[in-house]
């Protein structure tokens, strides 16, 4: 399951001698600018790549994936600032429905204590 391979990944990165989580990670997607080296400079910073096309991972495809079939199909814009516009109508409609925004971006594998 790609899942536990992921999680895994992460832990084994960030555990130190004793188990413990040992700094931060930041898991970034295979976009070009996402660039190991960046983490070089700190020593407490881990960067872990996701698997190519994993949007089960990534919640924020699955997110852009409503906003273009529900608010963003079948347009056409009038510049840039209608576009800016129309992105940020869309968004706020998503996130206004809290049912549709844990549907979409809660996993079952993942859990924060805030």
């Amino acid at each position: 399951m790609v899942q536990v391979t992921m999680l895994d990944q992460v832990t084994c990165f960030t555990k130190n001698k004793r188990g413990l989580v040992n700094g931060y990670v930041v898991i970034v997607d295979g976009a070009a600018w996402h660039q190991e080296t960046v983490a070089d400079e700190f020593e407490n910073l881990t960067l872990v790549k996701l698997p190519p096309y994993s949007p089960e991972l990534n919640p924020i495809e699955q997110v852009w994936q409503w906003m273009r079939q529900n608010e963003l199909a079948n347009r056409c814009f009038s510049g840039y600032e209608n576009i800016v516009n129309e992105c940020s109508r869309a968004w706020n409609t998503f996130r206004s429905d809290i049912k549709n925004v844990q549907s979409l971006c809660k996993r079952e594998w993942f859990t924060m204590g805030i």
